[in-house]
């Protein structure tokens, strides 16, 4: 007998059919896999065999042959179990025909249980594009499943579960979908607790306003790390097309609470230093997101920016240009979104006293250089905000001056990206980083006098074109805080000031 079952695969993140084929011919007891599988998936044979048992199912004790379809397209990890078994017990005639109105994916335990799977959600979405609408999944991924509407998704905790759901004998009631609520997190630090920085914390507002990347060099101890932590405090808040957008990453990643089933709130990534390529830009056997691409939509936070390798800083380029990353293996090349505010910290030196006004600096004028070189000039032409932070001075850390809170600022930012949301609506464009020549000629326009101040500071600092366009962008976020409607001679001012720091030379 022959039957055909359908699943879905994933490739980055989009999903692709797989027609699960069973073949059971009268010879001498044989089971094969074809049609590329990898070792995962040729394993699945001892999987589903115990699964069918089990069960208290008749696995048939002929020659059976398994093709999943298309066969040049290599066919990786366990989600095919369940769609194999049904595949299997249709061809024996142990389930009815209705069994082909469902996909199914899933993976089986030795005693029948379907146990959860990785990337359900991007799955359930390219199926649901190309017009499939009746789903079989492992219950442990309901929760991420049910904020897919237009579908009707069945969760099952066990084979015999299925089999009795889809010959009819058992009646169940698809997931229900569940409504996204923005989550408002009680975050662990606050503009209002660091004392002083008012330069600092004003270029992070106008960071966070207009999506820009931010550089912050300073000694140890000026508190660099504290104030990077507080950016998810003035973050905008996540729409639900954004958040479904990051879901499908950590989905993939297997990485993702199966509790909560889908992200609500903006992620912040802080690799360590010593993290290899691979973990950053993402790949592996299975070609898995990295930390680039989980930060996605949210902040990607690199501390002490100089001593993570020159190859891994140098990946960064990409995604700070184009909003994506290209993971490329063997098995194929695969594409993965990394739209994030870059927010990365340094030491002026070695020692990280250099140009402070308080402690002297011990290194050679070479070993600075050698420092400060391991940041390239193309990477450092990318990040829109540079700015200097010092120590604090104990008049100031002991002061009674109330701070202003991440909430109020919080305010600012979003007013700011409500005015750019309107200025872009009807594009793919969310904040001022992301314009293009195009929208920068027809937004970024400037006085005479501003246009005098950028001349001057283009050939004083022998800036790039791509320095040029972002100090106008800059400015153009500027301008939105200010409530102005047209870009001054001031905003320009204060968004060249971004571009050249006296510890970082450009």
């Amino acid at each position: 007998m022959l039957s055909k079952i359908y699943s879905f695969g994933l490739n980055g993140l989009n999903g692709y059919k797989i027609d699960v084929e069973v073949d059971i011919n009268m010879g001498l007891p044989a089971y094969d896999v074809v049609g590329l599988p990898d070792t995962a998936v040729k394993e699945s044979k001892e999987r589903v065999r115990s699964a069918i048992k089990n069960s208290l199912l008749k696995f048939p004790t002929n020659r059976i042959t398994v093709n999943l379809a298309p066969a040049n397209t290599k066919k990786e990890g366990p989600s095919f179990d369940l769609a194999i078994a049904i595949s299997i017990l249709s061809a024996s005639e142990q389930v009815k025909a209705t069994s082909k109105n469902y996909v199914y994916v899933g993976e089986l335990g030795l005693d029948g249980s379907i146990k959860a799977v990785r990337g359900i959600l991007p799955l359930l979405i390219s199926a649901r594009e190309k017009g499939y609408t009746k789903f079989i999944v492992p219950n442990a991924n309901q929760k991420e499943a049910s904020y897919i509407t237009g579908i009707s998704v069945y969760a099952m905790d066990t084979l015999a579960e299925v089999v009795s759901f889809v010959n009819g004998e058992l009646n169940k009631e698809p997931v229900k979908n569940n409504v996204w609520k923005v989550e408002h997190s009680s975050f662990t630090e606050d503009f209002s607790r660091v004392k002083g920085q008012q330069a600092v914390k004003r270029a992070m507002e106008i960071a966070v306003s207009g999506g820009h990347n931010i550089l912050m060099a300073g000694p140890p101890g000026a508190g660099k790390t504290m104030l990077a932590r507080c950016v998810p405090s003035i973050l905008p808040d996540l729409t639900f097309d954004e958040a479904l957008e990051i879901t499908k990453i950590h989905s993939i990643a297997g990485v993702l609470d199966p509790d909560k089933g889908v992200i609500t709130s903006r992620p912040f990534r802080s690799p360590h230093h010593t993290a290899t390529n691979v973990a950053l830009t993402g790949g592996g056997k299975d070609a898995k997101p990295g930390e680039i691409s989980l930060a996605h939509n949210g902040v990607l936070f690199l501390d002490e920016m100089p001593e993570y390798s020159r190859s891994c800083l140098e990946t960064l380029r990409q995604p700070l240009e184009d909003g994506i990353i290209t993971v490329s293996r063997a098995s194929g090349s695969y594409e993965y979104p990394a739209n994030f505010i870059l927010v990365a910290s340094m030491n002026p030196c070695p020692c990280g006293n250099y140009g402070s006004r308080e402690l002297s600096c011990s290194c050679t004028p070479a070993q600075i250089s050698k420092y400060l070189k391991k940041l390239s000039g193309p990477l450092l032409d990318r990040i829109d905000i540079k700015v200097d932070v010092d120590r604090v001075s104990f008049v100031s850390l002991r002061g009674e001056a109330n701070e202003e809170s991440s909430f109020n600022v919080k305010q600012r930012v979003d007013a700011a990206r409500k005015i750019q949301a309107e200025r872009f609506k009807g594009t793919n464009i969310y904040c001022n980083a992301k314009m293009n020549s195009k929208q920068i000629k027809e937004y970024c326009k400037l006085d005479p006098l501003g246009e005098q101040i950028l001349q001057q500071a283009f050939d004083k600092f022998s800036m790039s074109a791509r320095g040029y366009t972002r100090i106008l962008k800059v400015a153009r976020t500027i301008a939105d805080l200010a409530g102005e409607k047209d870009i001054l001679a001031s905003h320009v001012a204060e968004a060249i000031s971004y571009r050249n720091i006296d510890k970082i030379q450009l």
